[in-house]
C-alpha cells in the first residue's frame, strides 16, 4: 500500500466523502530518508514537473559554519546528541533539521533538511 497525503475520508459533519477513484500520483507521499552516520550515499527522487531531489541516505561529513569567524569548513560527524523530531533518533544516529550533532569542531546544529537537500549544513553551537 502506498503512502498518501490526501484529504480526510470524512466531512466536518461526520458524513463520508464519496469515493472518487484510486490515488493520484500527486497525492503520493514518500518514505522518510532517515539519514544516518556512514559513508555518503544519496538517492535521486523524481518529483512533479521532472524536478529532482537528492535524498541523503547517509553522511559522515557536515559543512559547519562558525558565526564568529564567518567561515565554513567540512568537519567529520562523530554522533547525534539530541534531536527535536524523535528521541529514538538519537540512539539510531538519525539526522533531521534541528538535530544537534557532535563534530570535530564541536557541537553543531543542523540547519539543512538532509532528506530533501542532499547535504548536511550546520552552525556551531557555543
Amino acid at each position: 500500500m502506498a503512502i498518501a497525503h490526501s484529504r480526510s475520508r470524512r466531512k466536518s459533519t461526520g458524513k463520508r466523502y464519496k469515493w472518487r477513484g484510486p490515488k493520484k500520483f500527486h497525492e503520493l507521499g514518500k518514505e522518510p530518508a532517515l539519514t544516518n552516520i556512514d559513508e555518503k550515499k544519496t538517492r535521486l527522487i523524481r518529483g512533479m514537473g521532472n524536478n529532482r531531489k537528492y535524498r541523503l541516505i547517509s553522511a559522515n561529513v557536515a559543512n559547519v559554519m562558525d558565526k564568529k569567524t564567518k567561515k565554513a569548513v567540512k568537519a567529520k560527524i562523530k554522533s547525534v546528541l539530541e534531536t527535536p523530531a524523535n528521541r529514538n533518533y538519537v540512539r539510531r544516529n538519525i539526522m533531521t533539521k534541528g538535530t544537534i550533532i557532535e563534530t570535530e569542531k564541536g557541537k553543531a546544529k543542523v540547519t539543512s533538511r538532509p532528506g530533501q537537500d542532499g547535504t548536511v549544513n550546520a552552525v556551531l553551537v557555543e
